[in-house]
């Protein structure tokens, strides 16, 4: 038979041509033959096989019979046959019936001494399909293949192991001493993976011979220490103790002083699985970062290069590791950027791609090496090593960079090109003295071919350097114009036609932008005429010159013919605002806005609930905030942003509580899992509303942006805490979560404890009960002694609980159980908790309006005390310095009766002083102005 190229493009010559289940099933009776033809049940069996792996659905009927044929072939000796035979048995167990039948005959051939090549066979057959009430029948078998000396057959009984694990845990953690047993054992010679690989690579080299031996001998090595890390996976001291038990010595990679002469680990997947057991080791305990780096620098020194790489990477994975202890590292990296084997390169550039993220300099002696992959045939390689360079270049090599990047770009694909723009992107911001010729660069790329994502990053690009690089701004708004010119993407083309409208005007030339602007509204479609009128208007309204201004006012009133409604509208609404300079100030030059969100979901409450759509809506009910902030919200809301407050559901403790309370781990269900600050204080205010124990406290003035962590994502309680702050009381919202599937917590309280007097707890919801993995929460609400004296105070809390031990598997507890304490962090009640943000669109004129009410002192900078400054909002772009040695920081809150609060912050810098603070504080009640400066100074 012929497998030629020639016979797969003719497409009527070959093995699987027409392959037809009814035929097959027909042909089943050849299993039946005596004596078998071997050949032909394995043309058989490779047709059964590809029909199953082409999704052809067969019947249990059809399946039970053919399974029964199959298992016929145990009689045959021929060794392909029977390897084929077990495949097909594996294949069809999950359709037929009664596959149990098949054991007897598979345990067999597990038992055999002769033929060991079925044998590895048999237990991965018998695995797949004794069933999980069964497994304990068939543990002696499997627990003497696992120390079995034969490679191949051991490890077909640990992956077959590590696979049962889900569903006989308690089964197969009996085998830890067996599994350790197996790491130990030598290979013997037989038909091992060592000498197949060596039969598979006898037409090779002899150095791909040698590799793949080294690579595939000694794999069950691999699969054991897999599958012990399994088993004592939450044990955290077994992991550390299997590390120190396997790594050796310290001149060979040593560990906590333990171990033999030479590491017992011989196969390098087995070793590169525990430089990464021991990574684990190093994040749960900290202090073993000394010992742990050690061991990886003695891998460093491995024979297997893919040891070297696996420590090299995890070393410059170490969080905070200063950059002398990264240069064994980096070197072992930097020997490999020259290895003739493409993977060495690729695996080596790409570590130190990431390392250069966050230490450049540590990577910088190794550019020379990277240059030469610049031109590397593997697009990967060379992708990976221009934005390396970009990271770690200084700015007298930019040029020679970019002349080489240019030839480059027209040889990936976009998605390599968004990385190489978006590490140009960074390069900008970080030499602004290059924006010419970077950006000179970015716009001969936007001219290129290339798709939505490849143009919206150039354009993202050339965004940031208008917003950062005031000198490059006429440039960059000039080389925007001319690709709106021919640009085939309407969204693109609407946020080049906005931030012409915000920047423009402010230019020395607006007319030359103007032009460009109007040839859209002649050009282009309804969606980008329509942007165009609006970036038109805005040259009209904040334009300086009255020739402008008359100028636009024609060309919007050419518009008011347009064939579209939606540009007519906008032409007739901002020809009126020209008209009147009020209207004009108050929607177009206006820097605030209202927090969408909120907005959208408080207008779909509205009109859902008929009552209150017979009642006038309340615009006044929702947050005005600057248009920098609601970017910054848009930012943040992201899913990919860590940064953001999920929204999250809990089930309720108590009938009064409500049914969804947020709580820590998962986000809602739907098409958006994430909600802004604003929209969550929202939501906030109507869950404790409806808490009858809290109906009384008011509306809700304040509530934590981000959940307080009081204890470490590893332990076996995880406890975040909300503080809601009303008038008179503070309300702390615990939400926990148990890690130990064998524990059940019931009546779960907290006992919080004031360090000093000024508040009063009124009421306690707790939980009722924890279960494994299922957040609950508890609530704690207190009440101001004194009103007028508002508490800062720090409370001790202590979960207090009755444990009952259950079944992991079917979460059924004891019927007794006994009480206990955990003791979490603190927490702090201060001055930032009873202030919130606030946005006023004119700063000057409302501070000056204030300066009867001002408190005012000098200090140096306290970052704890600063803290309370974070409440507030920061205006006018003022959180950024644009100066190294003098800023003013200008904040904007409401005080929880209600009071304005502005606060100016005068800071200067000096490296032999450090940094003095001057803060002003005005309200509109003095006392509150002395309350907030106390809290800072």
């Amino acid at each position: 038979m012929s497998y030629n190229k020639r016979d797969e493009e003719a497409g009527d010559v070959g093995l699987f041509y027409h392959v037809d289940k009814t035929v097959v099933l027909q042909e089943a009776r050849v299993f039946n033959s005596s004596p078998i033809n071997a050949r032909k049940c394995r043309l058989l069996l490779t047709k059964i096989v590809y029909l199953l792996y082409l999704g052809e659905p067969f019947t249990v009927k059809e399946a039970t019979d053919l399974f029964f044929n199959v298992i016929k072939l145990f009689q045959s000796k021929d060794t392909s046959l029977r390897q084929m035979m077990y495949l097909v048995i594996k294949e069809l167990s999950g359709i037929a019936e009664d596959v149990i039948m098949v054991t007897q005959s598979l345990i067999k051939d597990i038992q055999s001494k002769q033929e060991t090549i079925y044998r590895a066979n048999a237990i991965r057959a018998l695995c797949l399909i004794t069933d999980p009430s069964m497994i304990q029948g068939i543990e002696r078998i499997l627990k003497a293949a696992i120390v079995d000396k034969t490679p191949s057959v051991s490890s077909a009984a640990l992956v077959s192991s590590y696979h049962l694990f889900d569903v006989a845990k308690d089964i197969i953690k009996r085998w830890s001493n067996e599994v350790q047993e197996a790491i130990n054992t030598k290979s013997s010679g037989g038909l091992g993976f060592a000498s197949a690989a060596s039969s598979y690579f006898s037409s090779g080299s002899q150095s791909s011979q040698n590799q793949a031996i080294i690579s595939t001998s000694n794999i069950h090595q691999y699969h054991a220490i897999g599958l012990l890390y399994l088993i004592r996976q939450h044990d955290r001291m077994a992991i550390t103790k299997l590390v120190q038990t396997f790594s050796g010595t310290r001149s060979t990679g040593g560990f906590l002083g333990g171990g033999s002469n030479t590491s017992i680990l011989k196969n390098p997947s087995a070793v590169c699985m525990l430089i990464r057991f021991a990574s684990k080791v190093m994040e749960d305990d900290p202090s073993s970062t000394r010992r742990i780096f050690e061991l990886f620098e003695g891998f460093l020194r491995h024979k297997s290069d893919m040891v070297n790489l696996e420590a090299a990477r995890a070393i410059c994975d170490i969080p905070n590791i200063p950059a002398k202890e990264l240069h064994s590292a980096i070197s072992v990296l930097q020997l490999f950027l020259s290895s003739p084997k493409p993977t060495l390169r690729f695996a080596a550039i790409r570590t130190l791609n990431k390392l250069s993220i966050n230490s450049p300099t540590a990577v910088a002696p190794c550019n020379l090496d990277i240059e030469n992959l610049i031109t590397d045939s593997n697009r990967s390689i060379a992708t990976f090593a221009i934005t390396t360079l970009l990271k770690t270049g200084n700015e007298a090599s930019v040029d020679r960079l970019m002349k080489q990047i240019s030839g480059f770009m027209n040889d990936i694909s976009d998605e390599f090109k968004v990385i190489v723009v978006e590490a140009i992107r960074s390069l900008c911001l970080k030499f602004p003295a290059k924006q010419a010729i970077m950006l000179s660069f970015l716009s001969n790329v936007l001219r290129d071919e290339g798709g939505y994502n490849f143009k919206k990053a150039v354009v993202e690009a050339i965004f940031d350097m208008v917003k950062h690089i005031p000198e490059s701004k006429d440039t960059a708004l000039s080389h925007l114009c001319e690709f709106i010119e021919d640009c085939e993407f309407t969204k693109l083309s609407v946020r080049v036609l906005h931030l012409l409208g915000i920047e423009g005007p402010k230019t020395v030339t607006p007319t030359k932008y103007i032009r460009y602007i109007y040839n859209r509204v002649i050009l282009e479609n309804s969606i980008i005429r329509a942007a165009a009128v609006s970036a038109l208007a805005k040259f009209g309204v904040h334009g300086r010159d009255e020739e402008i201004r008359k100028s636009v006012h024609v060309l919007l009133s050419r518009c008011l013919d347009d064939v579209d409604d939606e540009v007519r509208d906008r032409a007739a609404l901002y020809l009126s605002m020209m008209d009147n300079q009020d209207l004009a100030k108050k929607y177009v030059t206006d820097d605030s806005t209202y927090a969408l969100p909120t907005l959208e979901r408080q207008l779909a409450e509205y009109i859902s609930n008929p009552v209150q759509s017979t009642q006038e809506f309340k615009l006044e009910s929702i947050p005005v905030i600057s248009k920098s902030q609601e970017e910054e919200e848009r930012r943040r809301n992201q899913p990919s942003d860590n940064a953001i407050l999920p929204l999250l559901s809990a089930p309720s403790n108590k009938g009064s509580a409500t049914a969804a309370s947020p709580g820590v781990g998962t986000p809602v269900s739907g098409k958006n899992n994430f909600v802004s600050s604003l929209d969550q204080q929202a939501i906030y205010a109507e869950e404790l509303a409806a808490v009858p124990e809290f109906a009384s406290f008011g509306a809700l003035f304040k509530s934590s942006v981000k959940p307080i962590e009081l204890t470490e994502s590893e332990t076996e309680y995880i406890v975040h805490c909300i503080k809601h702050t009303f008038a008179k009381h503070i309300v702390f919202q615990f939400n926990c979560t148990n890690t130990l599937n064998d524990q059940l917590l019931e009546n779960v309280h907290m006992i919080m404890q004031p360090e000093i007097e000024g508040l009063v707890q009124v009421a306690e919801i707790p939980a009722e009960k924890l279960e494994y993995d299922i957040p609950g929460n508890i609530y704690v609400a207190f009440e101001q002694e004194d009103p007028e004296e508002l508490a800062n105070v720090t409370f001790t809390n202590t979960l207090r609980f009755e444990i009952k031990d259950c079944d992991p598997t079917t979460g059924e507890a004891d019927p007794e159980g006994f009480e206990d304490e955990y003791q979490v962090e603190d927490i702090e009640v201060t001055t930032s908790d009873y202030i919130r943000s606030s946005y006023v669109s004119d700063f000057a004129g409302e501070f000056e309006g204030l300066s009867d009410n001002e408190a005012i002192d000098t200090f140096a900078l306290d970052k704890e005390k600063a803290h309370n400054l974070k409440s507030m909002q920061p205006l006018e772009g003022s959180e950024s310095p644009k100066n190294n040695s003098v800023h003013t920081l200008l904040l904007s809150g409401t005080f929880l009766d209600g009071s304005k609060v502005l606060a100016k912050c005068r800071m200067t810098f000096n490296t032999s002083t450090g940094v003095a603070f001057e803060l002003a504080v005005r309200s509109e009640d003095v006392n509150v102005s002395q309350i907030v400066l106390l809290a800072i100074s």
